[in-house]
């Protein structure tokens, strides 16, 4: 009967192996297609990167150049072209994240099945053990066995036992890999979340560009005198602003700078991915036209249009611009006030994409890059306050339109740079 329980045990094991195998056979070959496909995907993604690093260089060339109709024309053409090609690098990002998944589903597919054969082999295994140890010497002997016979089935049964252990160790790696498996596919689902929102974010940035350009030739009728003249007006309309501004400043009383921030760097991360810095924070060169003040009260950026703008810090929203002020001081902005005592401010944005109230998180995106309000050119005006000292002040355009504006006294205004990342 022990013999014939253990030809039972070898058959059913013979099947289980088989059942075990065939499934697999039949991914490993889907696998192979779809490490194919992965591997022509980053080829792809490779030649995209290269692509969009050489429009990068032209762009930065460009942006060197003199103020003129024809650069600015040109630099909103090679933005545009950098964008669409982000796009399409993104979207065979999310194709082949698609592929990573798809394949490690499979293998979750496959080693679940292989756990329940495991399982299977392993409770069959139990049952003949306990039916052979549950049989006594007496009763193999008398029922015809030899004393050989016998020592052959208990070498038998140890080599049993021993497989046994065997498929209880793979039982064991197999539900640890299954673990490590899910874990994995879970943070390549989050992945494909992320990028999901950043091709939602560059579709947004492309209509931002394209209408900037559109804009542009518009206004200017393709004429370089028209275009100097709206350069002109700008740049009049900015000092009028900042004049205006370093009186409304003047007049608050002293902010109690001891309420501030130990200066460190790394508290707050850059508000852009790319980072150019265009103007200083306080008094800079006399080549640039300085604030009423002789100062400059933050940062500016090289940001072209439609370039994703992050908060800097977790916060609240504590404002944003309100109503039609695309054309008036700093045109579209967003105002974040952080747990830590700073307030920071990201202004001449194309376009808000967070709401009054919100909290954000380090490197949320807060807003699209953009010209509006008193800027000459796209870019980012990035501000540090004092928290303790914000206040919001109505502001008369030159529109005759009132709006609400940030605001603190001169010493309200923080280096950015006494709290970004070591440039």
């Amino acid at each position: 009967m022990a013999v014939s329980h253990i030809r039972t045990i070898f058959v059913c094991a013979l099947l289980l192996c088989a059942l075990a195998t065939a499934p697999q056979t039949l991914y490993a070959q889907s696998a192979d297609a779809i490490k194919d496909q992965i591997e022509a995907s980053n080829a792809q993604i490779q030649k995209l990167k290269d692509e969009i690093s050489k429009l990068q260089v032209e762009l930065n060339a460009t942006s060197k150049q003199k103020q003129t109709l024809q650069t600015a024309v040109k630099e909103l053409d090679l933005n545009i072209q950098k964008l669409t090609k982000s796009i399409s690098l993104t979207q065979a990002q999310i194709a082949q994240k698609d592929k990573e998944i798809n394949n490690l589903t499979g293998n979750i597919s496959v080693t679940g099945g292989k756990i329940g054969d495991s399982q299977g082999q392993v409770a069959d295994s139990l049952r003949q053990l306990g039916a052979m140890d549950n049989e006594s010497t007496a009763i193999l002997l008398l029922g015809g066995g030899t004393l050989s016979s016998f020592f052959d089935e208990a070498a038998t049964l140890a080599a049993l036992r021993q497989e046994l252990q065997k498929h209880i160790y793979d039982l064991s790696k197999l539900k640890t890999n299954l673990e490590t498996t899910k874990t994995e596919t879970e943070s390549k689902r989050k992945e494909l979340a992320g990028l999901q929102r950043k091709l939602a974010q560059e579709k947004q940035g492309l209509t931002v560009a394209r209408m900037a350009q559109s804009k542009l030739l518009a206004e200017t009728q393709n004429k370089e005198s028209s275009y100097q003249a709206l350069i002109a007006q700008k740049q009049a309309e900015q000092a009028h602003f900042e004049k205006e501004l370093f009186e409304l400043s003047s007049g608050l009383n002293a902010a109690d700078i001891t309420t501030a921030p130990r200066p460190s760097h790394g508290i707050l991360r850059w508000p852009l991915d790319n980072v150019f810095i265009t103007q200083y924070f306080g008094r800079t060169s006399s080549s640039i036209r300085l604030y009423v003040s002789g100062t400059h009260n933050g940062m500016d950026f090289r940001a072209l249009d439609g370039t994703p703008v992050r908060a800097a810090l977790t916060g609240v929203v504590q404002e944003i611009s309100q109503g039609a002020v695309a054309n008036c001081q700093y045109g579209k902005w967003v105002l974040v006030r952080h747990f830590n005592g700073l307030t920071t401010l990201y202004a001449h944005l194309s376009s808000v994409n967070v709401v009054k109230g919100a909290t954000v998180d380090t490197g949320d995106v807060v807003g699209l890059s953009g010209r509006t309000g008193y800027a000459t050119g796209p870019h980012l005006h990035f501000t540090v306050y004092l928290s303790s000292a914000v206040v919001l002040q109505p502001y008369t355009c030159l529109s005759g339109k009132t709006v609400t504006i940030p605001n603190v006294p001169p010493n309200g205004y923080l280096d950015p740079l006494s709290y970004l990342p070591r440039f």
